[in-house]
């Protein structure tokens, strides 16, 4: 953060609208995502009416459409790749070059969000069921209590952290970050509602209707007792076969629990996948070294989900159901 020259065309234009709407400079800086200074200089700067000295660009207009034209062609390719390219196509600029124009289109490169592929019956039946719930309120979607599993590794992330290092000191041992082809994971299930968490299941073999039944009577039915007391609820769970087995339909009708119809391959409408995001993004500069080490820091870390974090995530149900009628039953960015 610094230098008005770092700016890119996208924040300076953002700067001048807040600017017009009369935002002040701490404000647009926040928004922006610059420092106060470099706000406080371009405005200072279109104020006077000065333009920003320095080299002149090497790039044509016809070169930033076809750089773009690259960028849109496969969006998963990093700068060298597309630097590349773009050369290939008779342009004559720098790495940084290319990297710097890139960035004044407005480019900017994030951890992709990962969709449900759904297909054309799917898409139905979730539009079918998003209408079908539509006029629920956030009193009666505080009555869900909404489970999952979730996987857990002990390496977070692709790259994981960077390490500050001098000429020669590639294999000191204090540089090395050790790797694994199967990195240990475990897998777990939680359940919340709009009040609060229930308590963790470890799993430890893969689940089917038997071991589900285990879980929902030894973690289930005590964290119902936790959340609602004596009072009435409705129980979700994805169409998971372990959750669509005949055996575990007969297991909720003995138990008297009713269910809530879900439809298929729709995570992005279920509040405790957000959860899991929080906790795993909370867990992000831990460092377990095996499985127990995993599930202790699991453990401390859904202990600390707070009761205004789980009435949020519910409370964003109607929302989903909006968004989920707009896009026509596809995807919804939750």
């Amino acid at each position: 953060m610094g230098k008005t020259a770092d700016l890119t065309t996208v924040q300076k234009m953002t700067i001048d609208t807040l600017k017009k709407e009369g935002k002040t400079q701490k404000v647009i800086a926040k928004e922006v995502g610059c420092s106060q200074s470099s706000v406080s200089k371009h405005i200072n700067r279109e104020a006077k009416g000065r333009k920003r000295c320095g080299r002149k660009e090497c790039t044509s207009k016809k070169d930033k459409r076809a750089l773009e034209r690259i960028v849109k062609q496969n969006r998963f390719k990093n700068v060298g790749e597309i630097h590349k390219e773009w050369t290939v196509a008779g342009v004559s600029a720098s790495r940084s070059s290319t990297h710097r124009r890139m960035q004044d289109m407005g480019f900017s490169c994030r951890i992709p969000r990962v969709k449900p592929l759904l297909n054309k019956r799917q898409r139905q039946k979730r539009l079918a069921w998003a209408q079908e719930k539509k006029d629920w309120t956030a009193a009666e979607w505080s009555k869900v209590m909404f489970s999952d599993e979730s996987k857990f590794c002990i390496s977070f992330g692709n790259q994981g952290p960077r390490v500050w290092r001098k000429t020669g000191e590639a294999q000191n041992p204090r540089c090395l970050k050790s790797s694994v082809k199967f990195p240990q994971s475990v897998m777990v299930w939680g359940a919340m509602s709009s009040a609060a968490v229930g308590p963790l299941c470890f799993l430890r073999s893969r689940v089917n209707a038997a071991v589900y039944q285990e879980v929902l009577e030894h973690f289930m039915l005590p964290a119902a007792d936790q959340l609602y007391g004596g009072d009435d609820f409705i129980f979700q769970h994805d169409l998971a076969p372990a959750h669509s087995a005949k055996s575990t339909s007969t297991w909720f009708k003995d138990h008297g629990i009713p269910l809530l119809d879900w439809p298929a391959n729709s995570p992005d409408l279920n509040p405790i996948e957000n959860l899991w995001g929080i906790v795993k993004r909370k867990m992000r500069d831990a460092r377990p070294n095996n499985a127990e080490e995993l599930k202790a820091t699991i453990k401390a870390t859904w202990a600390l989900i707070t009761p205004e974090e789980c009435n949020r995530l519910v409370d964003s149900m109607p929302r989903r159901i909006a968004a989920a009628i707009q896009a026509k039953g596809a995807a919804t960015k939750y």
